[in-house]
């Protein structure tokens, strides 16, 4: 069986690499594992807007969603964050695998404007996988919305 993650970051046409390591617990060594810094390991996080309706949110490792900025960008007053299973069932990938490339549904991309000019890394839809990509062509090939959406610290 393939992974769709890959499948779709090579779908896309974006220059990647695969990075595989063994389990991680933390940022901290997802980075280390990965050999990038904290801020390049991206975090995917799926928000909930309405029962049917969600978007992936890509923050920076040092960073986490700033919750009333988001929603003022998305012209929401709640949003939330779905438990694993309806992660899953909106994406088809397991929590700390998430990417936006090759998902069930392509939910509407929002990036954090730090991503922006620099190599990031993100789920490749298998514990232990990451994408290494460009952020600003992945950016373009998501057709991502960038803003600042995030706060200082680690989540």
């Amino acid at each position: 069986m393939g992974n769709p993650a890959i499948d779709g970051v090579a779908a896309s046409g974006i220059v990647y690499r695969i990075v595989e390591h063994g389990p991680v617990r933390s940022l901290t060594e997802a980075a280390a594992a990965r050999g990038v810094a904290v801020p390049d390991v991206v975090k995917t996080i799926v928000v909930r807007l309405a029962d049917d309706d969600f978007r992936f949110v890509l923050v920076p490792g040092d960073r986490v969603i700033s919750w009333p900025k988001l929603r003022a960008l998305l012209g929401v007053s709640r949003i939330s964050m779905p438990d694993a299973a309806t992660a899953k069932q909106a994406t088809g990938y397991e929590r700390g695998t998430i990417t936006p490339f090759g998902s069930t549904t392509a939910w509407p991309v929002v990036a954090d404007e730090r991503v922006r000019g620099r190599e990031i890394t993100l789920g490749g839809g298998a514990h232990g996988v990451a994408l290494a990509v460009d952020a600003d062509a992945a950016i373009a090939a998501l057709g991502a919305t960038v803003a600042d959406v995030s706060d200082p610290g680690e989540a």
